[in-house]
């Protein structure tokens, strides 16, 4: 009973939807770039784990601030998990995550690292400075490599997939912690979007998304846009569409639940455009 009560914490404390979502997304790209299912399964557990040790280890760091906050619906904080588990368990996930990075070649175990690096860094004390964007940038970046460095051929990903990624992560960050900017306020967490306030961080997300959009629509085809495909350009539209529906709910002084899923569904599709992009990321 003891193991799954921390076992259920652990997976409690380790941001599952976000997790999955990452994990799916990994896989995913790595399917459309034509990777084998060997190497896929690979890659997306490296990633999962890698995840769950980001999540956990957020969880480790923010347990003082979650208890001074009342968050019930974080294990640590109400007692179903001691945060020397927390860190035992986000160690072991960082350290499996990177062991199974390893055989997919040097160039995805360095960038894997990195990733990672970056994630522990913004959980470690960057989320509560002007710089919290930079490891959504350098992480999420990195991010449509995975799929390319993983392959035998093992090279980087397109600078517009570069872009995209970060745009990606930008939009991500920028918009995820706006449900919490009250409670972060509390307890002294002053990042960037904490500094710019919920609508213009919610504007940037969406301006970040429409310009990941014309990276990727554009990019893929080589930047001749008579060779991009229908597929594309429907993708384009759809991320244009929320993006800039949202953008003027920003701009109107509109701010709230509607303007965070907007954002965030613009982000899914950004995401999903991508995927219908992996057979390209390669350059």
């Amino acid at each position: 009973m003891a193991i799954l009560k921390v076992t259920r914490g652990l997976w409690g404390s380790s941001h599952p939807g976000p997790t999955v979502v990452v994990t799916t997304l990994t896989a995913a790209l790595a399917v459309s770039a034509g990777l084998g299912v060997e190497r896929i399964l690979l890659l997306a557990l490296a990633v999962f784990l890698g995840q769950l040790s980001v999540g956990i280890s957020n969880d480790a760091f923010d347990a003082e601030r979650d208890r001074a906050v009342g968050r019930s619906d974080k294990p640590i904080a109400r007692g179903d998990l001691s945060v020397r588990a927390a860190w035992a368990g986000a160690i072991s996930c960082l350290t499996l995550a990177l062991l199974l990075s390893a055989p997919l070649g040097l160039g995805l175990l360095g960038a894997h690292l990195v990733f990672l690096a970056a994630s522990w860094a913004y959980n470690a004390g960057l989320k509560a400075t002007v710089f919290s964007l930079a490891p959504f940038l350098l992480a999420f970046g990195l991010f449509p490599s995975f799929s390319t460095l993983a392959s035998p051929a093992s090279a980087f990903a397109a600078p517009w997939a570069w872009f995209a990624g970060a745009a990606l992560g930008a939009a991500i960050h920028l918009t995820n912690v706006l449900p919490d900017l009250d409670d972060d306020a509390r307890t002294g967490i002053t990042g960037l979007p904490h500094r710019l306030g919920a609508r213009p961080s919610a504007g940037l997300a969406a301006a970040a998304v429409l310009a990941g959009g014309v990276a990727v629509t554009a990019g893929s085809a080589g930047w001749q846009l008579d060779q991009v495909p229908v597929i594309s350009w429907v993708f384009l539209l759809l991320v244009s569409s929320v993006a800039l529906l949202a953008l003027g709910l920003a701009a109107r002084a509109r701010s709230g639940r509607v303007l965070f899923r907007l954002v965030m569904l613009a982000a899914l599709l950004l995401a999903a455009q991508l995927v219908v992009a992996g057979g390209s990321l390669a350059g």
